[in-house]
C-alpha cells in the first residue's frame, strides 16, 4: 500500500495545532467549539469577548470557497451586523478588496483586527485577567448585596465593591459580574486595581 508521508506529517501537524490550548481557557461568549489558530488569535478573542457590543462569536464557522480561506471568527453585534474577522498575524492568500467583496456577496463584512488594536494599552491584559474567572458563578445573595450597594452609591471601587463578597471569592465574584454584564469598569485607562471604578450597567 503506497502512503503519502507528506498528507500523513500535515494531517497529524494540522491536528496537533488544533488539539493546542491558548491562555485563558474560558470564554464567555463564544457559542459552538472553541478551536484557535494560534496564541493572536486567542489574543484577538479576548478583545472581542469584552466588547461590550459583542452578542456571540463562533470560530471558524464560515468557508470563503473561492478564496480558499476560513477566518478566524464569526462575530454577532448588536446592531444586526455580522463581521468576519482575522487575527493581524493572519497571512490571506487573497487582497482585502477580494475578501471583502466575497463576504459582502454573502451579506456578511470582514476586517482584519490590527496588532495595535489588540496589544496596545491595557484592555487585553485586563480581559485575560477577568476571564480567568470566567467559570465562576455568583450566589444570589452576593450579587444582591453588591448590586444594591451601588444603586445606593452610584459607583464605588473595586476595594470597596470587595466587601459585598460573603459566598464566592471576593475577586471571583466581582470578576464573574463583570463578564456577565452586571457591572462595568474601564479596560483601557490602566491595570485594574483596588482604585478602579466599578458601576452597575442598567439592566
Amino acid at each position: 500500500m503506497n502512503v503519502d508521508v507528506q498528507a500523513v506529517q500535515d494531517t497529524v501537524k494540522k491536528n496537533s495545532e488544533h488539539a493546542r490550548s491558548y491562555y485563558p481557557s474560558s470564554t464567555m461568549r463564544c457559542d459552538g467549539k472553541r478551536v484557535f489558530r494560534s496564541q493572536a488569535a486567542r489574543d484577538a478573542a479576548c478583545v472581542i469577548d469584552l466588547d461590550p457590543s459583542v452578542l456571540l462569536w463562533r470560530c471558524t464557522t464560515v468557508r470563503i470557497v473561492e478564496l480558499d480561506h476560513v477566518p478566524d471568527f464569526e462575530v454577532v453585534y448588536d446592531n444586526g451586523a455580522t463581521v468576519l474577522v482575522d487575527a493581524h498575524d493572519r497571512e490571506l492568500q487573497a487582497d482585502l478588496a477580494s475578501m471583502e467583496e466575497a463576504t459582502r456577496r454573502r451579506n456578511l463584512s470582514y476586517r482584519q483586527m490590527s496588532r495595535e488594536e489588540v496589544y496596545d494599552g491595557f484592555r487585553l491584559k485586563n480581559a485575560k485577567d477577568l476571564l480567568r474567572y470566567g467559570n465562576y458563578v455568583v450566589p444570589l445573595g452576593d450579587r444582591l448585596r453588591l448590586l444594591g450597594a451601588l444603586d445606593a452609591n452610584g459607583s464605588m471601587s473595586i476595594f470597596e465593591c470587595l466587601n459585598a463578597f460573603q459566598e464566592v471569592k471576593p475577586v471571583a465574584g466581582l470578576a464573574s459580574l463583570i463578564l456577565n454584564r452586571y457591572l462595568e469598569v474601564d479596560l483601557d485607562e490602566a491595570p485594574l486595581g483596588p482604585e478602579t471604578t466599578v458601576r452597575r450597567i442598567a439592566p
